[in-house]
């Protein structure tokens, strides 16, 4: 449809499927994808249209459970952005609940990131961090209730065909009213990636998904996971060992001596991550300045010491 002279995408509404008809397009549930703090996710194809989908199946059915269910519908059903998953459908069948996205064959940027014979270009991680922070862009300022997703980490961003990212599992995520911008609530989120507000018992705002980001762009970077013992003590912590290598002016080492890296855009992103990741949320920019200084349309302020490597620990 065009509107304005700009071409507009429909999306159809979530559809309701029975219990039977995900139990016959996922085969009774054999080929598993993987598996959450709320249950597991499987593989299916619809059998009219033949689509392939991945179909997340909720085991905890008491009030957890059943308040995921709604707040991943009631989330993802009003967002549309090509670097979050598309919500096809679910199913509420009795006390089955079942939720319905488009089958993502490149796995999460976790199968990318940390295993070493899918390790992306360099230029293809300054595009997934792009990606990754055009998504989150969209949920803090695009969309029409602002949401903070409180999950942000690998496993939970997905990539399609063209390995493009999208953001899922919103089972987490909190919705702000309009005239709200910050929410106090119990700790959401996986230890790691957790904004040290969180335990400090201070007001939640966007900034939290900021901190988060930061991690993640650590890892994009450097293809590790953020504490991996595998590594000597003093790089075992990667936000610790990036900005000791900051300081130093021994970046390639983050990298190690893969093929050609752009060493100006490696400190910008450094720069960035670091600035994501301090322990006070209002010294975090938002999304959009994120976006901006990953765009290098904004200039990137040498960071201080982020000051929370431990306090969050």
């Amino acid at each position: 449809i065009l509107q304005n002279g700009n071409v507009k995408l429909l999306r159809m509404p979530p559809r309701a499927f029975t219990f039977t008809d995900l139990e016959q397009a996922t085969n009774e549930f054999r080929d598993e994808l993987g598996r959450g703090a709320f249950g597991a996710v499987y593989k299916g194809v619809l059998p009219n249209s033949g689509k392939v989908v991945a179909v997340k199946k909720l085991e905890k059915l008491l009030v957890e459970g059943e308040k995921e269910f709604q707040n991943e519908i009631r989330v993802i059903g009003r967002t549309h952005h090509r670097n979050l998953i598309q919500l096809l459908g679910y199913c509420l069948d009795g006390n089955k609940r079942l939720l319905v996205y488009k089958y993502m064959s490149n796995g999460s940027l976790a199968d990318i990131l940390f295993k070493r014979e899918n390790h992306p270009w360099w230029d293809e991680r300054i595009r997934i961090a792009s990606d990754v922070a055009r998504g989150i862009l969209y949920l803090h300022e695009e969309c029409e209730t602002q949401i903070i997703h409180c999950d942000i980490k690998p496993q939970n961003i997905l990539m399609d065909d063209s390995r493009c990212t999208k953001i899922s599992d919103f089972g987490l995520a909190k919705p702000l009213d309009h005239d709200r911008t910050r929410t106090y609530t119990a700790v959401r989120g996986t230890r790691g990636y957790v904004a040290p507000e969180w335990h400090r018992n201070l007001p939640v705002t966007v900034k939290a998904d900021v901190y988060s980001y930061g991690i993640v762009l650590l890892e994009i970077i450097c293809c590790r996971k953020n504490v991996d013992s595998r590594f000597p003590e003093e790089q075992s912590i990667l936000e610790v060992w990036a900005y000791d290598c900051f300081v130093d002016g021994e970046l390639h080492k983050l990298v190690g001596e893969e093929e050609a890296v752009d060493m100006t855009k490696l400190e910008r992103m450094i720069r960035i991550a670091l600035w994501c990741i301090q322990n006070e949320p209002t010294l975090r920019p938002s999304m959009k300045k994120v976006v901006l200084m990953l765009e290098g349309t904004v200039d990137v302020p040498v960071p201080p010491s982020p000051d929370s490597f431990f306090s969050a620990m």
